[in-house]
């Protein structure tokens, strides 16, 4: 009779990090397997359950124990290949990298590794080395846009002023509107997340409609003050104008940094900022968005809340926005800290727009 088989004993942190394994989208298959055997060792499977239950041998359920009792979790991975790499000539690397700089493929619109590999005559790993040496990466791509306000230096300068030394007595709030908020919906219900499996919705969805968000974002302590509204007008600004100027106590001044959208400029908003003096507009200059301190957050709000929300009408949207900006401003609301002095700014701007006109 077959003796029963014994538990593989696990060190501390070892369970974790090979369930760790399992969940992780870019681990190697073989690597998988590995940890699957050591799990269901651990659980004192024998081999011939474990190599039926897996679909591999029994030779290959021994080794990968006997190499995990031997050196552990790093006895799952492969050993280093036999033989010495091929070498690089000056003249290999100096290809690479003008075909990276100075060429774009036929096949394609920028380099993968497997295109370099073809017009350089070079492995894979001789291309990923080049490139980590060189801090080249094609398939990256960053969007970029060089404000042309002639008032830009002067506007930066205000803005950046009012983040590195607010002033006293005063309140400064970052404001914008994120508009056009749509109400999806997937067609199908969601895969939960599960060991092995990550969470999977459908591709397609259901709009319900769409709503827009108002924000102020205080920079001294990260608190959010909101408005959920139907449409985006002057009229709805100027709403929340009068919401944030009854929200905030009378007898401090109150510093508003906002773009140039013309809902910001109508004669109703303009004649509104006139009967309030002690509210003082700072515009940011034109396609310098980064400067405005609300749009940092707007991002976090996309990537917690709305990205992989599901909204089956907008009202369900609406209830998700309050929710989560009331959250926000109890749990994780924290002062904004800028450090760049505008001086910074103001030579990298000058130093891009060198760049695009050579």
């Amino acid at each position: 009779m077959a003796k029963p088989a014994q538990k593989l004993s696990l060190k501390p942190g070892d369970l974790e990090e090979l369930r760790s394994w399992l969940r992780r989208p870019t681990m190697r298959r073989s690597q998988v397997e590995r940890a699957r055997i050591i799990l269901l060792s651990s659980e004192g499977k024998g081999a011939i359950e474990i190599g039926q239950q897996l679909g591999v041998s029994t030779v290959t359920v021994f080794k990968w124990r006997a190499r995990f009792r031997a050196e552990g979790l790093a006895g799952l991975k492969d050993l280093p290949r036999p033989g010495q790499p091929r070498k690089l000539t000056q003249t290999t690397v100096k290809k690479i990298l003008d075909l990276t700089t100075k060429r774009i493929p036929d096949e394609a619109t920028h380099w993968s590794l497997r295109l370099m590999m073809k017009y350089a005559g070079v492995t894979q790993w001789q291309v990923q080395q080049v490139w980590a040496a060189s801090d080249l990466r094609p398939h990256r791509l960053r969007n970029f846009k060089i404000s042309n306000d002639p008032q830009f230096a002067e506007k930066v300068v205000d803005v950046v002023g009012l983040y590195l030394k607010p002033p006293d007595n005063a309140v400064v709030l970052s404001v914008d509107e994120k508009t056009q908020i749509q109400a999806l919906d997937r067609t199908q219900p969601l895969l939960q997340l599960r060991p092995g499996q990550i969470e999977r919705r459908t591709h397609d969805y259901k709009r319900h409609g769409t709503a827009s968000l108002y924000a102020a974002f205080d920079i001294a302590s990260g608190k959010v003050m909101s408005r959920v509204t139907k449409r985006h007008r002057s009229r709805e600004f100027l709403a929340f104008l009068r919401q944030i100027d009854g929200g905030v106590e009378a007898h401090l001044d109150l510093h508003l940094i906002m773009d140039n959208s013309s809902t910001h400029k109508t004669k109703e908003v303009r004649e509104f900022l006139a009967a309030h003096p002690r509210i003082k507009v700072h515009f940011t200059p034109t396609s310098a968005s980064w400067l405005n301190a609300v749009e940092g957050w707007f991002g976090q709000l996309e990537r917690r809340a709305l990205y992989r929300g599901a909204f089956s009408s907008v009202e369900a949207l609406r209830q998700e926005l309050r929710r989560y900006i009331e959250v926000h401003n109890r749990l994780s609301a924290k002062p904004f800290i800028w450090t760049k002095p505008a001086e910074s700014i103001l030579n990298a701007v000058e130093r891009a727009r060198t760049a695009i006109t050579q």
